[in-house]
């Protein structure tokens, strides 16, 4: 079927008059007179052969045939000003979307993600936080930063670093424990990983004490909670590093033990693209400096 050589200005108005449904307001946005607006709409009637507005004592209604191109030709312009928009000092930027582990999000990526965004301007990055419990596939990632062994089903994954965890605690709370013995006193905050207390206290060679702290689902709610006095956390210091510093936490003891590392991850059957590969070398140069 041949496809009707409709005037783009007459489209165009005809938009922005049955969004407004008013033909002043629609005028004024496209800078234009009345007079012009109306011209133009008329113009494309007599190319479709049919009225799109129905004239009334105030304003104007979409006639039924009107009311059917509407979101046709609203859902084209968006479209358009999306693409357009995606081009700046006529380059295209392309989306990426990474998902990563609040925890590295927080405490890692996004005190450096400024030298991502001016060394490539031209990515247009989008950035989701999970608790390491993700669907690549299902929810459309190109890339997820996730902690653990690296080794899961249908992922390619390139090793970001290590992430030794060690107690930490709010000071008040930290004077009052001088011994790794003295852990047996006090709540000890767990994650939704078991076995991380009982690798440290082996790591440490003592017994493991009854666990009887609340457990959370992520390191940043954990970390929350140890700041507020609640109990002891055993967390990445490298991704703490500021609250460290701060002592809005206070390390405990000299013993690490390693849990995990974080992983780079994507689908390997999703081919890597230039946008995915500028991030992918640029994190892991990055986390390995």
């Amino acid at each position: 079927m041949d496809r009707p050589n409709l005037p783009l200005n007459g489209l165009r108005a005809f938009e922005a008059a049955a969004r407004h449904l008013n033909f002043t307001r629609a005028a004024l946005e496209l800078c234009v007179t009345q007079a012009a607006l109306s011209h133009r709409i008329k113009g494309l009637e007599a190319r479709l052969g049919f009225a799109l507005f129905r004239r009334l004592p105030r304003g104007v209604a979409l006639t039924d045939e009107g009311a059917a191109l509407f979101p046709v030709i609203n859902d084209a312009f968006d479209r358009i000003g999306a693409v357009l928009g995606r081009f700046e000092g006529g380059q295209l930027r392309e989306a990426l979307t990474v998902s990563a582990v609040a925890t590295f999000a927080t405490g890692w990526l996004l005190p450096r993600l400024d030298g991502f965004t001016v060394a490539h301007p031209g990515v247009d990055l989008r950035l989701l936080t999970h608790n390491n419990r993700i669907d690549q596939a299902g929810e459309g990632l190109d890339l997820a930063i996730r902690f653990g062994d690296g080794t899961w089903q249908g992922l390619e994954a390139v090793r970001l670093g290590d992430a030794p965890f060690a107690p930490v605690c709010a000071p008040a709370l930290a004077r009052r424990i001088r011994h790794p013995r003295d852990l047996a006193g006090v709540p000890l905050l767990r994650s939704y990983r078991p076995d991380e207390w009982s690798r440290w206290f082996r790591a440490a060679k003592l017994p493991e004490p009854p666990l009887r702290g609340p457990v959370f689902d992520s390191s940043l709610a954990i970390a929350s909670a140890a700041a507020a006095g609640i109990g002891v956390a055993l967390l990445p210091l490298r991704m703490f590093e500021r609250d460290l510093a701060s002592e809005r936490l206070v390390r405990l003891f000299d013993v690490e033990v390693d849990v995990g590392a974080y992983w780079l991850t994507r689908l390997r059957t999703r081919p890597e693209t230039a946008v995915m590969q500028v991030f992918r070398e640029w994190v892991a140069e990055s986390a390995s400096a």
